[in-house]
């Protein structure tokens, strides 16, 4: 029985703890080892790779000239990886995502891997590439392969250490690191790049160009691995979701292989018993004593908390100064199309120039605690053209503004400023094609002039337009309320990645009276429109909410 064989088999009888997700990427290997088509398993080939690992590979760090261990979850999966081929013998897999807690030895295992694909994999003139936002970071895993060579007199012997790489004379490659320079990314001929720390990507500049220079190669390798992280609605994000796809059965790529190590569920954090999900060298290569003083840290010192989850858990969070965590204000349900209302509360925020435009239409019906959401947001199109003309990749704020434009999220206005009738013409819109009529707006009144306040009575009523003043006066006690909603997860907003993008931006000022209201982070690309936008239609339903749950 190979390693693949024993590993996964074992995270399905129980044997190993494990996740659901590795679960289902058991189920999905042992399966096309099962009943090959186009591509079927060559123990062979998978054994040259591992077995050069292990011959020729020292660890990086600790005791000197020590050959690099692999354990069996690394040779089961690096079997996956390398074991499975077409009648030409090339691989299969060609991108990976690793996704495990910290201190697995995943800096230690990607060196090995890069070497391999350096000296062993029978390409001519590979580039191989260690990829990071950040040169430094970039650096480490480049570190631990300059570490490797040193203390392999095999190694050393055939590959030469020059000022930004190493080189192999025999093949013309080499092992080069580089951070997210754009300029110096394009026209890359990549044959395998690895890179670390996915979730610290702000952008998808790096992925994106990365995934692009592989084109010309026979069986490139782009291998992502990384813990999970703090910025949210990232590539990260983003690559985590189509892995779940994928090991769903909603997306299909035979291209794509995910191991994704986390929790099934955030409760399971204080669990010794759970801990190997996230952790799959626990005790091996890390230390459980120590990942019980991480865990007691956590529990008496609060703060410490989300680092503890996201680092050695793979739990999704927000930073530490967030106003809500990420377990309270993700909420995936839908409900458009699926419960109908006559009337709506509404809320906008509206902006000058620079942030967002927002506007929210609540709703809620007797005896359901939930509270529906509907969003709509603006930006000028001068904004997505400036892009446009300059060829940048990276869009403003380092978010997806011309998808969820593309998508129906959000909307542009002519020129480069959005005009405050927008907010009017969508609650229009709303009342004539929806027939969802706001009973009741509220709005921050330091925007809008008196001119669109007729406009907006003359539409909706005398009464309709409702003043909500930014600051801890009017907005502590519903931003308390509303975070306590959205704990009990009664905020059912669609999914909107903008709305969530929103609240994971938010941030929370408390005076000495304890009393809050929302602020922007020190990062002016953070926008939380929509959330202010929210607030203020949740502060109007606050008020009015008896008078208007009898509507609908």
């Amino acid at each position: 029985m190979t390693d693949m064989e024993l590993y996964f088999t074992a995270l399905l009888d129980g044997k190993i703890q494990a996740c659901r997700r590795m679960k289902q990427v058991a189920e999905l290997l042992l399966e096309n080892l099962a009943c090959p088509g186009e591509f079927h398993f060559d123990p062979d080939i998978a054994a040259r790779h591992i077995d050069f690992i292990g011959l020729f590979c020292k660890t990086p760090t600790g005791r000197i000239g020590t050959p690099l261990r692999l354990q069996l979850f690394q040779k089961a999966r690096l079997q996956a990886i390398f074991g499975f081929v077409d009648d030409n013998d090339l691989r299969q897999y060609q991108e990976v995502l690793i996704v495990e807690g910290r201190k697995n030895g995943k800096t230690t295992e990607t060196a090995g891997i890069e070497i391999d694909l350096l000296v062993n994999d029978g390409e001519g003139a590979p580039q191989i590439y260690n990829l990071a936002t950040k040169r430094e970071q970039a650096a480490l895993g480049y570190d631990a392969v300059v570490k490797m060579v040193r203390q392999s007199p095999h190694l050393s012997r055939y590959l030469r250490k020059r000022v930004a790489d190493i080189y192999c004379p025999a093949n013309l490659g080499f092992i080069k690191p580089l951070a997210s320079n754009t300029s110096s990314l394009d026209g890359l001929d990549v044959h395998a790049a690895t890179i670390d720390e996915l979730s610290a990507i702000k952008n998808r500049d790096l992925y994106d160009l990365v995934k692009q220079g592989m084109g010309a190669r026979s069986q490139p390798l782009l291998f992502c691995i990384s813990t999970n992280g703090f910025i949210r609605n990232g590539v990260f994000d983003a690559q985590f979701q189509y892995a779940c796809d994928i090991l769903d059965g909603k997306a299909k790529n035979r291209r794509f292989l995910p191991f994704l190590y986390t929790l099934d569920d955030p409760s399971e954090w204080d669990k010794p018993e759970c801990w190997e999900k996230a952790n799959p060298g626990l005790g091996t290569i890390k230390s459980r004593d120590y990942l019980e003083q991480m865990v007691q840290k956590a529990k008496d010192d609060p703060t410490f908390k989300p680092t503890v989850m996201v680092k050695d858990f793979n739990m999704p969070q927000t930073s530490e100064s967030a106003w809500l965590r990420w377990e309270e204000l993700n909420n995936t349900a839908k409900w458009i199309g699926l419960i109908q209302f006559d009337y709506c509360i509404g809320g906008f925020d509206a902006a000058d120039t620079t942030d967002l435009n927002a506007a929210k239409a609540v709703c809620m019906r007797p005896g359901d605690p939930n509270i529906y959401v509907r969003s709509m947001y603006w930006i000028p199109q001068s904004v997505l053209d400036k892009q446009a003309e300059e060829g940048n990749r990276r869009e403003r704020d380092n978010a997806p503004y011309s998808l969820w434009v593309e998508q129906g999220l959000m909307r542009t206005c002519p020129g480069n400023k959005c005009e405050k009738r927008i907010f009017l013409e969508w609650f229009k819109e709303l009342r004539d094609q929806d027939g969802l009529y706001a009973s009741y707006i509220g709005y921050d009144p330091w925007h809008i002039d008196d001119t669109l306040l007729r406009e907006f009575r003359a539409e909706f009523g005398p009464n309709c337009m409702i003043p909500v003043r930014q600051g801890p006066l009017t907005l502590s006690q519903p931003m308390k309320d509303l975070k306590a909603d959205f704990q009990g997860h009664r905020i059912i907003y669609e999914d909107n990645p903008i709305d969530k993008w929103c609240l994971v931006n938010t941030e929370v000022k408390t005076d000495v009276n304890g009393n809050v209201q929302p602020v922007k982070s020190l990062d002016a690309r953070r926008r939380i429109d929509g959330t202010v936008a929210l607030l203020c239609a949740y502060t109007v339903l606050q008020d009015k909410k008896d008078m208007y749950i009898n509507l609908n």
